[in-house]
């Protein structure tokens, strides 16, 4: 493989796109069993090509070979995951009402309710996960896992690995049995903003910055037929420190939060971005341990631009002290950690809580405990909010409800870098964290895919077969609001 894939043109994306809406019938119509056997043969073909995807990984994103082996880990992980989730098949959630005449407001029909795939998924491939959110990610897996096809706007930063990948994953879903059309990748800026207004497109699924996001989801709402777009956008992850824990354990804690913030060089969206701590406690060891960390090299050009202008604008604030003044070294980035207090903060919440992606952070100085809840409550959505704190904290409770208001996910005494793929997951949050409240990792992401639909005395013969009366897709179903 050589030479960089050309942008898609028009016509090209108008054939795929067209290709996409002709299989989504027959991709809807499989069985879950066989949707299943489709996702574990793409994860059975990307886990066969890693000797050759992970160089290109390495070379276009700057990523070292552990991370992106463990990456590529990670992507046929959730594939299998998402495949044992569609073939037990509660995500339908079927619920069959059946007819009773003795029914409180009058006589009830015969209703059955399931949801459906909403069609054709337009997937905008992430730069800080070449794998895990990019062609082959969440997105996608939990598209294809609802029963969608997908086409995915391969990022700029890592295009010789989208068009590789998708090569993988096409031959893969069509030697196991699904349609052609059922996947494809392309490429563009303006291919993508034509693919989220194309009139086959039913839904999109987005994972980048503010600006770009917030751009694609105007353009989705201002389509004649709105469609949803599931943005995963910015946030700054703060962790608030309660004076009992500092006093507790704080060389832990600081330690922990060092190593957080500049995991992956600063470039996960779950990255804590700033860390509220007592006014006198001694953060002397985490400047040391910050100040003696190696640079790292950002993922490409364009990060490296976003990331320095957004330190320049932070560092030269009046009400920000820079402790340790990171810099470029070779082809790397050292971390940068900067100070404020509670007061400049509460004054200026939105210019001092921008999310700065790459390893810069803020220490915010408080004196009066209380006022943590005020930090709390100004706060905008966010992916994730820590605490760390004892059990016995006074402010604690206040502090988690107020979170809870704010952020997707709410840690006590953990560190929000690393996002486990499980059933009880949520990675998401009120904007500008995200654009829904939606996930994108877990399996409830397939949810995202899906709209419900209720059949009302439809005779047994012409139901879909997951509503029929003899189940024979074997599902978990409720029946007069029971489980059957």
């Amino acid at each position: 493989m050589t030479g960089m894939p050309e942008d898609t043109t028009e016509a090209a994306l108008d054939r795929v796109m067209e290709a996409a809406a002709a299989a989504a019938p027959e991709v809807a119509a499989m069985r879950p069993a066989d949707r299943a056997a489709v996702l574990r043969a793409a994860a059975d073909a990307l886990d066969g090509a890693a000797e050759e995807l992970v160089p290109i990984a390495m070379e276009e994103s700057r990523l070292p070979e552990a991370r992106c082996r463990n990456e590529l880990g990670r992507t046929t992980f959730q594939l299998r995951f998402f495949a044992d989730h569609v073939e037990e098949g509660r995500y339908l959630e079927a619920s069959i009402d059946r007819p009773d005449g003795q029914w409180g407001m009058g006589p009830r029909p015969d209703v059955r309710r399931m949801l459906v795939p909403l069609g054709p998924v337009v997937v905008f491939g992430a730069s800080n996960f070449p794998f895990a959110f990019s062609t082959a990610g969440g997105d996608t897996a939990s598209a294809l896992a609802a029963g969608c096809p997908v086409v995915v706007k391969a990022h700029p930063g890592h295009p010789r690995l989208a068009r590789r990948t998708g090569e993988v994953v096409a031959d893969a879903l069509t030697k196991a049995g699904a349609p052609e059309g059922v996947f494809a990748v392309v490429y563009g800026q303006e291919t993508g903003r034509r693919a989220v207004l194309h009139p086959k497109a039913r839904a999109v699924g987005f994972t980048g910055s503010i600006p770009g996001g917030r751009a694609l989801f105007d353009l989705a709402a201002s389509r004649p037929d709105p469609i949803p777009f599931y943005g995963e956008l910015g946030s700054v992850n703060p962790v608030f420190v309660t004076r009992a824990a500092m006093a507790a354990r704080g060389g832990e804690i600081l330690e922990g939060y060092a190593g957080s913030f500049t995991m992956g060089a600063g470039q996960f969206c779950t990255k804590p971005g700033v860390l509220l701590v007592p006014s006198e406690a001694d953060v002397a060891p985490l400047v040391d341990d910050v100040r003696g960390r190696a640079a790292a090299e950002l993922l490409n050009d364009r990060v490296e631009s976003g990331f320095s202008s957004g330190l320049e604008r932070l560092s030269g604030r009046s009400d920000v002290e820079v402790l340790v003044e990171g810099a470029q070294r070779g082809d790397g980035w050292t971390p940068s950690l900067l100070r404020t207090d509670i007061d400049a903060l509460l004054a200026d919440p939105e210019g001092l809580l921008e999310e700065c992606f790459g390893p810069a952070s803020l220490v915010v100085t408080y004196d009066d405990e209380e006022r943590l809840l005020e930090a709390a409550a100004a706060l905008q959505g966010q992916l994730t909010s820590t605490v760390q704190g004892e059990e016995g904290d006074a402010v604690a409770p206040g502090l988690l409800a107020s979170l809870s208001e704010h952020a997707g996910r709410v840690l006590w005494n953990g560190w929000p870098t690393g996002v486990s793929v499980t059933y009880a997951m949520h990675h998401g949050g009120p904007y500008p964290a995200s654009t829904s409240l939606h996930t994108s990792v877990g399996t409830t992401a397939v949810r995202r895919f899906l709209r419900p639909v209720a059949y009302q005395s439809v005779p047994d013969t012409l139901l879909p077969e997951a509503l029929k009366d003899e189940n024979p897709l074997d599902i978990p179903r409720l029946v007069d609001g029971r489980p059957e």
